[in-house]
């Protein structure tokens, strides 16, 4: 086990925070408060209209709208979705659990009240037109950082007494930090993990096998005794430091299972299997000396009667803005190939999932585009790529290269168009070396 590595090195050398970056990705820096000349903000005693006003509003009520310092030093409004009393204190100190309405809910947290300003107290604010306001105030820049580097199912399929279901279900983080090899790691979003670590706020991951603990010393007690320094299961796939290794969750219950409670950490939507025996899970690692190292995964069904080649997938946030999370979309395409099938996603896809989708789905039809000489037909692309001949259609229209004469649909590919759409394309990641790539289809091996 290596030292707990918190910090992240910035550009210019400085080591910083996750939370930090995190705060910095939202378009703040995190400086101290200043009074208006610019100096420190001191301290001055409360006047008696303000310890006044304190006393009328406090406790704060669920659902009450106020401003709250962040990260960034900075007032941003919030929600109020719970609060719990302080252990020690008087009738009005209370912790306060706040959704900021500017951001994701993974920076939903707990804040104590000097955070708050209680100058900015709203009872009442319409939904729809707070969301409204929201989402104008935020820059495309903002939303970008903060919302992107995960791919996630979403709520479509929901009606809308089952979102509120789940929403009241999940309002609140039940663990706050996890420790993986030598990460710690801040986490988004609730994970239903067992009874008995409800009063947990950290827990201890052994990076190779996922059991969890809820102290540092039983994690250090495991590791003594855990064999593994690779995820269970086949490595079918080694490119210099990169593996990638199937994993049948059937026969490795366990781990498919801890493997979904982590995830959901940082998957807001994510419908948690308890039944992982349908599903293969391929996990990507860095390996160096001390092991193989997760950095990501996706999962898919054994048998999938509607052509889905991937049911979820994640990068771990310690890892996320390197290019894995569209090798590992890359990889689930290089498996239908070698399955001679064509594949999709798993549906419904959220925003973020389609964009994500639709990048990759963009990049490999336009390279073939470039280099093709004369007339292709979808379906020739789709079963040169393995891409569902619906998602290529999509892709094109969205690309307007594609028009519908004489009842069939014909692909207008213009060089310069193309070279136009590659370049707003960005990057295509790492690449997936097939030769690499040693796979049975899960079908042959029965």
């Amino acid at each position: 086990m290596g030292s707990i590595d918190t910090p992240t090195i910035a550009e210019n050398g400085t080591k910083q925070s996750h939370a930090a970056a995190a705060a910095a990705a939202a378009g703040g820096e995190q400086k101290p408060l200043a009074s208006a000349n610019g100096a420190p903000a001191e301290m001055t005693p409360e006047s008696d209209a303000t310890k006044k006003r304190r006393s009328s509003v406090l406790p704060l009520e669920v659902g009450t709208r106020v401003l709250c310092r962040w990260r960034d030093g900075k007032y941003h409004p919030v929600k109020v979705i719970e609060r719990r009393k302080m252990h020690f204190g008087g009738p009005n100190d209370y912790e306060y659990y706040v959704h900021y309405t500017e951001f994701n809910r993974r920076l939903d947290e707990w804040v104590k009240l000097e955070q708050l300003d209680l100058d900015s107290v709203e009872t009442v604010v319409d939904e729809k037109v707070e969301d409204k306001v929201t989402s104008l105030k935020m820059t495309r820049h903002q939303k970008r950082k903060i919302d992107e580097t995960h791919v996630e199912v979403g709520h479509e399929e929901l009606d809308a007494a089952s979102l509120r279901e789940h929403e009241e279900f999940t309002k609140v983080k039940n663990i706050a930090t996890i420790e993986l090899g030598r990460y710690e790691i801040e986490t988004w979003y609730f994970s239903p993990f067992p009874p008995e670590y409800n009063d947990s706020v950290k827990l201890y991951f052994c990076e190779f096998c996922l059991n969890f603990m809820k102290r540092k010393e039983q994690l250090q007690r495991h590791m003594r005794k855990c064999d593994l320094k690779h995820p269970p299961g086949d490595e079918i796939y080694r490119s210099g430091t990169l593996s990638m290794f199937e994993v049948d969750g059937k026969k490795n219950k366990v781990y498919g299972q801890n493997l979904c409670y982590l995830a959901k950490l940082f998957l807001d939507h994510k419908t948690l299997y308890y039944d992982v025996d349908l599903f293969l899970f391929y996990v990507l690692c860095e390996c160096d000396d001390r092991g193989c190292h997760m950095v990501g995964y996706f999962s898919k069904e054994k048998h999938s009667e509607e052509s889905y080649n991937l049911a979820c997938i994640l990068t771990l946030p310690p890892y996320q803005r390197k290019g894995y999370g569209k090798f590992l979309i890359a990889f689930s395409y290089e498996l239908s190939k070698k399955e001679g099938k064509v594949g999709t996603p798993e549906r419904p896809l959220s925003d973020l999932g389609l964009l994500s989708y639709r990048g990759y789905w963009t990049r490999v039809l336009l390279d073939i585009l470039k280099k093709h000489k004369g007339n292709i037909s979808i379906k020739e692309l789709s079963d040169m790529t393995a891409i569902k001949a619906e998602d290529i259609l999509t892709t094109l229209q969205s690309l307007e290269l594609i028009q519908y004469r004489k009842g069939q649909h014909v692909i207008c590919a213009d060089p310069k168009v193309l070279d136009r759409h590659l370049k707003a394309a960005g990057r295509g990641g790492l690449e997936v070396d097939v030769s690499k790539l040693i796979w049975t289809p899960y079908k042959e091996q029965s």
